[in-house]
């Protein structure tokens, strides 16, 4: 997911606790995922703790056009997919990693 192939660095969607607490106990930075997307304007312009990720609204990803989405709030991996569906004309592709990893 990271270093290879070229192209933009993995965004994420949802900046909730639970996809918060996966991206710190996995050590993931702002060097590895380059934002979280979340539609909340009062999260939006903020950093997620520990990580120091930037919080930015959905026109990021429009802009960026990344390779890889990490959807953090796993339990909504249907609706945001559909959500962000868009991104699939430039061959974006999702990420979950709860329960399992799955790349679709």
């Amino acid at each position: 997911m990271v270093g290879g192939g070229g192209g933009p660095p993995p965004s994420a969607y949802g900046a909730a606790a639970k996809g918060n607490t996966l991206l710190n106990y996995c050590g993931i930075r702002a060097d590895i995922i380059d934002f979280v997307v979340d539609l909340s304007p009062h999260k939006q312009g903020l950093f997620l703790p520990q990580s120091h990720i930037p919080i930015v609204a959905e026109k990021a990803i429009r802009k960026v056009k990344p390779k890889y989405i990490l959807i953090l709030p796993w339990n909504l991996k249907e609706e945001i997919s559909k959500q962000l569906s868009y991104a699939r004309k430039w061959g974006t592709k999702f990420i979950v990693a709860v329960p399992k990893l799955e790349v679709w």
